[in-house]
């Protein structure tokens, strides 16, 4: 709860006039517990494991053959059942895991250090914090999925998730429960390292859900604005970790691609690309051969 009766008062202690969005926030949080304004973190994931994969779902339907040629597993259709049995299966590990989760992990919210006061972060502020907590999340997690698909890890845990081999946008939560819980080390670690305002933690997780999803939505789009965010791996590069399933030793990353690359776990992707281009190459010469013989003999 905000130490303050009045946003004069507000003013006051920051010697200055609050903003817009400081007024907002006040108006908001000020009669509100610190619990209660982390809890809103329940309500937002259950937004964006709806509306996000939904909307991938929904483009599939109503532009098909616009965006067919955008999928990279094409031969693999999920019906409408199977895409809303992924999403109860999700609600159900909402509801018994990843909620409570979120409702009994305040006290370590609280011991990081992550605020809730005023002043609101400025948006360099939380652009770099956000750009740390990704990179630590990053790399955390590659060593985690690596353990994942151990022997041990993937016939006991991991190998719920690897049931979609072609994923699908509801299938980026899918997951064992002990995955949910091992996996939020990762999410919490960046944060407790460099805490922030809550504001940036909402932020935070928002965004790696939702790159979660994209990753997982089994749809290579050209125009996705990560396209040009150096070192994204994207949908693409984590389909075919699925697509090769419970042996794969390829593209543990969850994010960025440069653990891959240094600890050498990309080379079967890369192999593949390598033999998909040149594949594309001798089709596209023996077409050109093909359109040129005519000429020839007609000479």
């Amino acid at each position: 709860m905000l130490p303050y009766a009045s946003i004069h008062d507000a003013s006051t202690a920051l010697n200055r006039s609050l903003t817009s969005f400081e007024t907002l926030w006040f108006d908001y949080t000020y009669n509100k517990s610190d619990y209660f304004v982390y809890c809103h973190n329940i309500l937002f994931l259950f937004i964006i494991f709806t509306l996000v994969p939904l909307f991938y779902l929904l483009t599939e339907l109503v532009f098909r053959d616009y965006v067919s040629a955008y999928k990279i597993q094409p031969k693999v259709k999920l019906s409408l059942r199977d895409h809303f049995k992924c999403y109860a299966d999700v609600m159900r590990m909402f509801v018994l895991v990843v909620g409570p989760l979120q409702l009994v992990s305040y006290p370590s919210i609280r011991m990081i250090g992550v605020r809730t006061s005023l002043p609101l972060p400025s948006l360099t502020e939380i652009t770099l914090q956000l750009m740390v907590y990704f990179l630590i999340e990053d790399y955390t997690n590659y060593w985690i999925h690596r353990f994942l698909h151990c022997k041990w890890g993937y016939e006991k845990i991991h190998k719920v998730h690897h049931e979609y081999t072609s994923p699908i946008g509801f299938a980026a939560p899918y997951a064992h429960w002990a995955e949910v819980l091992i996996l939020g080390i990762p999410t919490f670690l960046g944060p407790a390292i460099v805490p922030g305002h809550m504001i940036t933690f909402w932020l935070w997780v928002a965004l790696r859900q939702i790159e979660a999803i994209e990753t997982h939505s089994g749809y290579d789009f050209p125009w996705t604005l990560t396209k040009y965010i150096p070192f994204y791996g994207g949908a693409d590069y984590h389909d075919y970790h699925h697509y090769v399933g419970g042996q794969s030793q390829s593209n543990f990353a969850s994010v960025f691609t440069y653990c891959d690359y240094i600890y050498g776990t990309d080379k079967g992707y890369r192999y593949q690309k390598r033999l998909l281009q040149q594949l594309k190459g001798d089709l596209k010469n023996n077409g050109a051969s093909k359109a040129s013989g005519p000429d020839i003999k007609s000479e």
